[in-house]
């Protein structure tokens, strides 16, 4: 299969299909961002609606209803999920090579 080209995904790209594993709008989105990582990552709107639109050009994220008309309202696709998942296990493996080999130092 030929790998998409978004990916690797960036930091920020990561951070927010992690937030809209539940739904949220642009504030609440930059505000969960912040939280999850623990203050290093903080979002401009116009970063983060660059890439909300990059998210719903793949399917990875879709709007969803909002008791706030004048909110948008996204969450992850089971697409989004999908790159997730994918991602995860590529970070893990990484995450496994500074475990080291018998014979190998760890770093």
């Amino acid at each position: 299969m030929k790998k998409h080209k978004l990916l690797p995904l960036s930091e920020t790209m990561h951070y927010i299909l992690l937030a809209l594993r539940e739904p949220l709008h642009g504030y609440a989105i930059m505000q969960k961002i912040e939280d999850m990582s623990h203050g290093d990552v903080r979002l401009a709107a116009g970063t983060l609606y660059g890439a909300i639109e990059n998210l719903l050009k793949y399917d990875w994220i879709m709007p969803v209803e909002s008791d706030d008309p004048r909110r948008k309202v996204y969450k992850t696709t089971e697409a989004g999920l999908a790159i997730l998942l994918s991602e995860q296990q590529r970070l893990q493996h990484i995450l496994s090579l500074y475990e080291g080999d018998e014979g190998n130092e760890k770093i």
